[in-house]
């Protein structure tokens, strides 16, 4: 059993008063354990189950050498290890399960993991906030003004920020699909020229959010994505693949492509071509051994009387949006087929 002394702060706001302090990233993996609302019948239990694909991002972005400066935020509840302070310092014996996670029990546990595979991770500084004896109500409070009122950055702008973060702290599929998507909006031949909706930009309906745009090419450039299984992974073979799909739909419309009703000119419509290109084209022109335009418009039977219309799906939420513009594109799919050999079985 360690003693452990740090100097702290006191913060007063309005009814509650907590300790601000900073403490090794192994000490706060040793005194701290999250209590999940349902499981445990303690007081203070408000945590959510671990989603363990959220630890192993923490773990590698720690590894990475990833910044924590917001706090871990705690609720002391040992009775046997109690919390001492005197003016300038707080301290308390490094015992596990002193205090409970209110905020931060995922960095906590990437964390954690990233100590076991390399033990000078554990000097790592962190800021805590510690609180004393709280009640489940007050920790509920606690854990929704965090969660609820102080709103995550907005996708577009976390998306736009990879062009400019250290390489190695940021998701690489998602900084090509961003590359791709910027690509769209600044290529004068593109359809989407100047219509993804950047960070900063003019509120205005219609258009691409980036944060739409990098979430639909990401399956396609990922690692082991439909791109890589197929052997196209440079950036212009992909910028070109998706570039032809969307020259092929605009083709179909001809001058009604810029007319607002058109379907792909909205995230539902845009996001279901690419999950057609995903699903269907991806094996069809590699198969043909061709994802020229020309190709791809040859098996897509979208004339004057089935164009897909956003009147079409007016009303329908995200997810059935996209299904039903999907649905649609696969209604029109008229895959031009070789003629049949034998197969291998």
């Amino acid at each position: 059993m360690t003693a452990i002394k740090a100097p702290y702060f006191e913060v007063a706001q309005g009814k509650r008063t907590f300790y601000l302090t900073q403490l090794s990233a192994k000490i706060v993996v040793k005194i701290s354990y999250a209590a999940v609302r349902g499981q445990d019948d303690e007081e203070g239990a408000i945590q959510r189950v671990l989603n363990t694909s959220r630890i192993s991002g923490i773990k590698a972005f720690t590894l990475a050498g990833g910044d924590y400066p917001n706090a871990i935020v705690l609720n002391w509840v040992s009775a046997k290890n109690r919390l001492k302070r005197t003016a300038k310092d707080i301290s308390f014996n490094s015992e596990e399960f002193s205090a409970q996670i209110i905020d931060g029990q995922h960095r906590v546990a990437g964390i954690r993991a990233a100590i076991e595979e390399r033990k000078s991770i554990g000097d790592l500084q962190l800021p805590v906030v510690i609180y004393n004896g709280l009640t489940t109500k007050e920790c509920a409070d606690i854990f929704l003004s965090i969660n609820e009122e102080q709103k995550p950055a907005p996708r577009s702008l976390v998306f736009d920020l990879f062009g400019l973060a250290s390489s190695e702290l940021v998701d690489p599929a998602a900084v090509r699909a961003r590359d791709i998507a910027l690509s769209l909006n600044d290529d004068a031949e593109s359809p989407y020229n100047g219509e993804i909706k950047l960070p900063g930009g003019k509120m205005r309906k219609g258009g691409i959010a980036l944060s739409t745009a990098v979430v639909a090419i990401k399956p396609l450039v990922e690692d082991k994505g439909s791109f890589e299984q197929i052997g196209l992974t440079n950036l212009e073979d992909q910028r070109r693949v998706i570039l032809n799909l969307f020259l092929a739909l605009q083709g179909k419309y001809g001058n009604k492509w810029d007319e607002k009703d058109n379907a792909f000119l909205w995230a539902a419509g845009f996001a279901a071509a690419l999950q057609f290109l995903h699903l269907k084209l991806m094996s069809y022109c590699s198969g043909k051994q061709s994802f020229e335009q020309s190709t791809i418009a040859d098996a897509i039977a979208l004339g004057a009387d089935n164009l897909i219309r956003q009147t079409d799906i007016k009303g329908l939420g995200g997810g059935k949006a996209v299904a039903e513009v999907y649905d649609r594109l696969l209604d029109a799919f008229r895959p031009v087929q070789k003629k049949a050999g034998k197969f291998k079985i």
